[in-house]
């Protein structure tokens, strides 16, 4: 022993020292089904998406990752998923979500790759009339999927809402019977946009937004607010839907919205879907 010390090993180095293990996913399968998709799958996960206001948002997502696999091998290897993400984990915007999908399905030499990302998004609003501050989440989703020949893009939210009944209002001596809606809208494009104009959108299409935090004043305004913009849950996805078809940058989307009934214990649907005809 001369007393020196012996610094510690890199991991890379321990790889190229250590014994060649069996690599048993790229072996043959004799079956010869190919799979559609093989891949991970509710994988929680810490990421920053863009926030308009403060410039980053952190979240934890809930990811769907998974590519094609040929019938000649065995299985996919899942901790190349995990690699990626943890990568790309504080990039994950819309402008960027289309390569990230690309980058997957070249890590696996694979025909085709999908990737969905689930995550809450908070938005800060205030209080129509006394302006208190209160933080709002939104269930957000990118979505992708790429092929050799074909890529496609999407984002979806869902976003709660207040509706108030047109019969109810047109037919009682005294108010309106109303309750809380959601209404889901996924949307292909041309270029980035911002969730937050997404999401004000559809608020702007029901009879009132929703608030974290309401006061005295408040609740009065938007009591009376939404009183006077009744909506049918049909006139919620049309209101969004006309919207969304003034906007040219949405080439595709699909709208729905269901309202939990306070009058009955059932809920009310409807769903509208749009694509705009290439000239």
């Amino acid at each position: 022993m001369n007393g020196r010390k012996t610094r510690p090993r890199s991991e890379a180095a321990l790889r190229r020292s250590g014994p060649q293990l069996r690599d048993i996913h790229s072996e043959r399968d004799e079956r010869r089904l190919a799979l559609d998709r093989a891949g991970v799958k509710g994988l929680r996960y810490p990421i920053c998406v863009l926030d308009r206001q403060r410039g980053q948002q952190h979240t934890v997502a809930e990811i769907d990752m998974s590519v094609s696999l040929p019938h000649r091998r065995k299985g996919a290897h899942m901790s190349r998923f995990v690699e990626l993400l943890n990568r790309h984990r504080r990039e994950i915007d819309i402008r960027k979500f289309r390569a990230l999908c690309e980058r997957l399905r070249k890590d696996h030499e694979a025909e085709a790759a999908h990737v969905t990302v689930r995550f809450p998004y908070f938005i800060e609003k205030k209080a129509p009339v006394t302006q208190a501050l209160g933080l709002v989440d939104y269930a957000c989703t990118f979505g992708a999927s790429v092929s050799r020949s074909a890529s496609d893009l999407w984002v979806a939210v869902d976003v709660p809402v207040t509706s108030l009944c047109p019969c109810s209002k047109a037919i009682s001596k005294h108010g309106a019977h109303n309750q809380r809606s959601l209404v889901s809208v996924r949307v292909w494009f041309a270029k980035f946009f911002w969730i937050e104009d997404l999401i004000a959108l559809i608020e702007d299409s029901a009879s009132s937004d929703l608030y974290a935090l309401l006061k005295r004043p408040d609740e009065k305004y938007v009591t009376e607010r939404a009183y006077e913009r009744p909506r049918f849950v049909e006139d919620l996805v049309r209101e969004v839907g006309m919207r969304l078809r003034a906007d040219a940058n949405f080439t595709r989307w699909e709208a729905e919205a269901e309202s939990f009934e306070s009058i009955h214990a059932h809920s009310a649907y409807a769903r509208l879907s749009f694509e705009r005809k290439h000239s």
